[in-house]
């Protein structure tokens, strides 16, 4: 460790620290193993090799290309070793005694080793000798032959031999479904074979929930293979032919996988065509094929099919290369009744009527290379409103009834389309772009190359809705037309940096839609993820199925959205990173790319300003988990800043010595100016003058969290107590969530917390006031699932009696400013659900106004959810807001309206709507984590809910995949507010248990992890909670 102090006489220079040493080293993933050395440093000619390599296997066994396979000696002399080397004394020797001499005239005189000079002349060896050193000969032979036709081993310190990982002599093949020897044994598909194109042909049959297809896969050896390995899951293989001969297409159902084997081998550079006809069920969960079905106005059943095959589910419709970096171009024929229509990436090219009564839809080659998980069709009963964007024709469809709820979607699809296209200085390169709202679709969204697929409630709004519901929608569709660049155009290689896609697409979202007080929310949340020792690394190996469903959490997303902001405010004006991820989009357009593609463009767009190494500074915070604690001391005018790893859990088991370099900006009382300073480990420098306070991390743009020390945070709480407005929101809010986050790690007391608590009462911003709520709405959970009924009675009392005045301005009349709607719904949301008479009042008034009018009556889209819920817990109108949930057609109000329901404490009823999410009967199953994450908001809701995923798991699990956003939500739902030994130990116990069903999900090591903590922060401050309450 070092530290480095310098004098900066104007603030706002740039620190450029010394790296250290090992932060130069390049990260390796732990396939790639490097050189391994017994090495003396007193030596520095170039050393002796002894070459331990074995014949070179077939390509498509190695997956990762190891470094070296040799084995370095250096200098071993006899006081070099430690005791850990003992061991691997006679090898070493054995191998290196006869080299180790041979350099010995090239060594420099300085060399602390000497040695004596041989004699003038020899005498004649003796018999005796020589029988010695022939039976030497003989054990260094033997020795060598047996070194020879072992498995290679590699020497360490820690201990020898050791298996060498790098070269296994034969891997051990699995068996395919038929008995025979199934010829692949990795995860990860050889790269032996590229896909060139598909040509798809699927015949569903919605009457039978089944569909057949065809495949052709044009394909080129790149190396040459006796094997093809690809994808296919749940598909029943009828025929297959090679260049037109018949061939056998193994199955390995494990890993999803199929293969072709050959007797001769096929040569690289070939071109080669496989074809294949199979048949399938559709799937019954959301992934795949799927089959979805709505009640239209007449109250008939209409059924339809989609897909979702992200991440790895377009084996599931036909077999092909299910990974990103297996581009290719696809021509799609789809045949329908008559009266469906259907949708895929490219514009329909023609429709032929076939001789059994269907039509055959044959839609345009992509013009596009595209990864299969991008690939998209759709057979239903839809309507589109259209419009040409800049030669883009832009649809948005919907079931005929909703048809009045596409009109904002098109709008706000059309304005940011064309800020992409100038934002990118790229243009959409497809002829058609279409929306598609899905009655029946687990993900928020879709973002399929020209075919978008959307839940109803994330695209459709209607022209009555209020701006926070809009803002939901624009929010979701600028997240996805940001993808058909970063994640489309540009592709990550493997998903270990899915961050590639979903970070980018988050941060872009934000920014073309400037929203600013939402994006300081989830970057709130990143952080406390991430101080947990299960989270993970933003590029992380990813070696099983589950792991790739686990990619899609808040680092990848909300923790890549915000280092990339970090990195823009780090950039010197305002187009220097807009010129950088330009470069890098029009370097790698149509390929694949990872973390270091993108790291190296934004180094090269900056070298002329010479303003920083953006890969040296960007791989701190992308190889390694977490985030840093920045520690200041400010004495007069002399700052010194320290760094360490904030991390909640810390034991032996987790310490870390990780260093981040730090883009660090604050402002103070005498400069409400912002500077900057870049450092690694610790830094010292001196203002201009002395200052009273200094407050880090403007406007909270870097990911890190700052402890100003006790008389650092009684200035900045002072300084607030008189002049709220003396730090923007974004500071305020910050100073809350970061004070918070250092109480649960133990470096500052709740009286503390407290303290800052003082000037609450003066604050009127949505960001801080929200950031409050939230996290004593958080401690009054635990409370109340403790059963410390009486402590958390009073914290209702603590939770609005400093923000009265808040809480007694807010109206229940129409709002039109968006953050005032968003500051209004959190507060009354709160107020009743403490139970406050005015509140409860006013909202039971509201909701008997709606009913009474049939719904001519509008409840502000803002109110909604308060009003439900409201209605939800009244045994008097739970029956009535079911009613209005199941004949509801509003799609954004028909949620609120379940969430409402949730929110009984009626046990038959909790019950009643599990029930019937899990038949997807009235309430459709995409929507059980969202009733379960609603129950668990009371605690007899949340015991309900335990209880009812703890008898049918095994039926979750096949609705949502094992690591899925899905089952990460339910999780977290159950057991976050969780904080006693008792609860611990339930919630282990059951994991536990499940074995390969779960047990292994880094969310369910999150869920202990946390309850842990919860546990810990309760014992520690109970008691002070018990005085001040």
């Amino acid at each position: 460790m070092w530290s480095r102090q310098r004098d900066c006489v104007d603030p706002r220079c740039h620190i450029r620290n010394t790296v250290l040493s090992t932060q130069g080293a390049k990260y390796f993933t732990s396939d790639i193993s490097g050189l391994n050395m017994i090495e003396n440093s007193m030596f520095e000619e170039e050393p002796d090799v002894v070459d331990l390599t074995f014949p070179a296997l077939d390509p498509d066994e190695v997956t990762y290309e190891p470094r070296s396979s040799r084995l370095l000696v250096r200098g071993l002399g006899e006081n070099d070793m430690d005791d850990d080397e003992e061991d691997c004394e006679s090898s070493a020797r054995l191998l290196g005694m006869s080299f180790m001499n041979r350099s010995s005239a090239h060594r420099s005189n300085s060399s602390p080793y000497t040695r004596q000079a041989p004699p003038r002349s020899c005498s004649r060896p003796s018999s005796r000798t020589i029988v010695v050193c022939v039976l030497f000969l003989v054990i260094v032979a033997s020795m060598t032959m047996v070194l020879y036709f072992l498995p290679a081993c590699t020497f360490t310190k820690a201990g020898c031999p050791k298996p060498n990982k790098t070269n296994p002599i034969e891997p051990v093949y699995p068996i395919s479904t038929n008995g025979e020897l199934f010829p692949w044994a990795q995860l990860r598909l050889p790269q032996s074979i590229k896909p060139l194109s598909y040509d798809l042909t699927l015949n569903p049959d919605l009457d039978k929930m089944t569909f057949t297809g065809r495949t052709v896969i044009n394909m080129s050896i790149l190396h040459s293979t006796n094997r093809i390995v690809f994808h296919g899951a749940n598909l029943s293989i009828t025929k297959a032919t090679f260049m037109a001969s018949d061939v056998t297409v193994l199955e390995y159902k494990p890993r999803q996988q199929l293969a072709v084997n050959f007797s001769e081998e096929l040569k690289a550079g070939q071109y080669c065509v496989l074809t294949m006809e199979y048949s399938a069920n559709f799937s019954n969960t959301y992934d795949g094929f799927y089959n979805s079905s709505y009640i239209d106005k007449d109250g008939n059943k209409r059924v339809l099919a989609a897909t979702q095959f992200e991440p790895l589910s377009a084996r599931k419709a036909f077999p092909c290369f299910d990974e990103p970096a297996f581009k290719a171009t696809f021509l799609i024929k789809i045949s329908r009744k008559k009266t469906y229509m259907t949708l895929s990436n490219m514009p329909k090219a023609k429709s032929t009527n076939l001789s059994n009564g269907l039509v055959q839809d044959e839609f345009e080659k992509t013009s596009v290379n595209m990864s299969t998980y991008l690939v998209a069709f759709i057979v239903a009963n839809f309507t589109s409103i259209t419009k040409n964007v800049s030669g883009t024709q832009v649809s948005v469809y919907s079931v005929p009834e909703k048809i009045g709820h596409t009109e904002y979607a098109l709008t706000i699809t059309s304005k940011l389309l064309e800020f992409y296209n100038n934002f990118f200085d790229i243009n959409y390169p497809l002829k058609k772009l279409d929306l598609v709202a899905i009655p029946d679709f687990l993900a928020g969204a879709m973002e399929n190359w020209g075919l978008i697929t959307f839940r109803e409630t994330t695209l459709l709004v209607g022209n009555e809705s209020s701006l926070l519901e809009k803002q939901v929608v624009a929010s979701v569709i600028a997240h996805e037309l940001a993808h058909q660049w970063f994640g489309n155009l540009v592709t990550m290689r493997w998903w270990n940096d899915l961050w590639l896609n979903e970070g980018f697409a988050t941060y872009m979202e934000y920014m073309s839609l400037q929203e600013g007080n939402l994006f300081l929310s989830v970057r709130f949340r990143a952080l406390d993820k991430d101080a947990l020792s299960s989270s993970h690394a933003v590029s992380t190996d990813v070696n099983t199925t589950e792991q790739v469903e686990e990619m899609f959490d808040s680092v990848s997303y909300e923790k890549g959205a915000s280092i990339l902001l970090m990195l823009n405010a780090s950039f010197p004006g305002d187009q220097q990173f807009r010129k950088g991820i330009i470069e890098y989009l029009k370097q790698f357009s149509g390929l694949n790319t990872d973390t270091d593609d993108l790291w190296n463009s934004l180094t090269q767009t900056d070298k002329p300003t010479h303003h920083m190494n953006v890969s040296q500074m960007m791989t701190s915070w992308t190889s390694q988990k977490g985030f840093p604690l920045v520690t200041v001391n400010l004495m007069g005018n002399q700052v010194t800043l320290t760094q360490e790893h904030f991390l909640l859990t810390s034991d032996n088991t987790t310490h870390t010595s990780s260093l981040w370099n730090i883009p660090v900006t604050y402002v103070n009382d005498s400069f409400l100016s912002v500077f900057m300073c870049l450092f690694v480990f610790s830094d010292t420098f001196k203002l201009s003058k002395n200052v009273t306070w200094l407050k880090l991390n403007y406007k909270s743009t870097g990911f890190y969290i700052v402890d100003y020390g006790k008389d650092g945070w009684s200035a900045l709480t002072e300084a607030l107590s008189k002049n709220v407005s003396v730090l923007t929101h974004e500071d305020r809010a910050s100073l809350i969530h970061n004070i918070f986050a250092l109480s649960r790690l133990g470096r500052v007391t709740f009286r503390q917390v407290l303290n800052l608590q003082k000037y609450f009462s003066l604050e009127t911003e949505t960001s801080p006031v929200m950031e409050a709520l939230l996290q004593l709405n958080n401690i009054y959970r635990q409370l109340e699932k403790r059963q410390e009924s009486n402590l958390a009675s009073r914290m209702k009392v603590l939770n609005s009696h400093p923000r009265n005045s808040i809480f007694t301005n807010q109206t229940w009349d129409k709002e039109e400013n968006v953050s005032k709607q968003e500051l209004r719904s959190a507060l009354l949301e709160m107020a009743c659900s403490l139970n406050d008479e005015n509140c409860t009042h006013q909202a039971t008034s509201l909701f008997k106004k709606y009913k009474d009018s049939n719904g001519t009556i509008r409840i502000p889209g803002d109110l909604q959810q308060t009003v439900f819920t409201v209605a939800g817990q009244s045994d008097e109108t739970w029956d009535t807001l079911f009613n209005m949930y199941v004949h509801a057609t509003y799609d954004s109000e028909k949620r609120k309206m379940l969430k409402g329901l949730a929110s009984t404490q009626n046990p038959q009823r909790l019950v009643q709507i599990l029930s019937s999410g899990l038949r997807g009967s009235l309430i459709q199953t995409q929507e059980l984590p969202l009733i379960i994450s609603t129950m668990c908001q009371s605690f007899a809701g949340c015991l309900f809910a335990w209880d009812f995923i703890q008898e049918n798991w095994d039926r979750l699990i096949e609705k949502f995949p094992i690591g899925s956003f899905a089952i990460q939500t339910i999780i977290k739902s159950v057991t976050s507010q969780s904080s006693t030994q008792a609860q611990l130990n339930k919630v282990q116990a059951f994991f536990s248990g499940l074995k390969e069903r779960g047990s292994q999900m880094r969310s369910v090591q999150e869920a202990l992890e946390t309850i842990k903590l919860n546990r810990d922060w309760m014992d520690r401050n109970l008691p002070t909670l018990r005085r001040w309450l």
